[in-house]
């Protein structure tokens, strides 16, 4: 199975990117989990522009997000909300449909004691609106500095939640595989 991981942030040393890293490592046999690590090439949404010829940047957004089995979106809190790059993407996508019916789980870090839930919630409600399949295995991280050291989770119950986030993934993603190989 091929999972894709979109990180909320440009930020070279942000604990999410640490976050998508190290759950690439986590995966059962079986899982890749790669990011998407270009959201920096999406230009700001313009919808006229989505109508006449979609970037090529967006188009190969959109066709990683299609070829993934399961999604996973780790982001920031910014401003009570998801983080202004995340919103653009997902802004990409929501007329192409890559995530409809697709499993979702958002993961949000920060350094605060909330965890960006706030950040969470609405990034859940937009992928919902989306019609994906956000799974509610999602996570909040709170105090996440205290949890990952040189880009490292360090925290044993941090990483024994992670792997099982992506194990609920992965079994989102062999439930929805299931109907389409009966069909064939």
């Amino acid at each position: 199975m091929k999972f894709v991981a979109i990180v909320g942030s440009l930020r070279a040393g942000s604990y999410n990117r640490a976050v998508a890293l190290n759950a690439a490592e986590l995966c059962d046999p079986g899982i890749e989990l790669t990011l998407f690590d270009d959201l920096r090439a999406l230009p700001w949404f313009e919808h006229d522009v989505e109508l006449a010829a979609p970037p090529a940047a967006v188009l190969a957004f959109r066709a990683r997000l299609a070829d993934a089995d399961a999604v996973l979106i780790t982001s920031p809190e910014y401003a009570a909300g998801m983080s202004g790059v995340l919103k653009n993407a997902l802004e990409w996508i929501v007329g192409g449909g890559q995530l409809v019916d697709k499993p979702v789980a958002v993961i949000t870090a920060s350094p605060a004691t909330t965890g960006g839930e706030r950040a969470r919630a609405w990034t859940t409600e937009t992928l919902r609106m989306m019609g994906a399949d956000v799974l509610p295995e999602s996570l909040s991280i709170p105090s996440v500095g205290t949890k990952i050291k040189n880009g490292r989770v360090t925290d044993e119950s941090l990483r024994t939640q992670l792997r099982e986030v992506l194990a609920a993934m992965g079994r989102a993603a062999k439930r929805k595989a299931e109907p389409a190989a009966a069909e064939g």
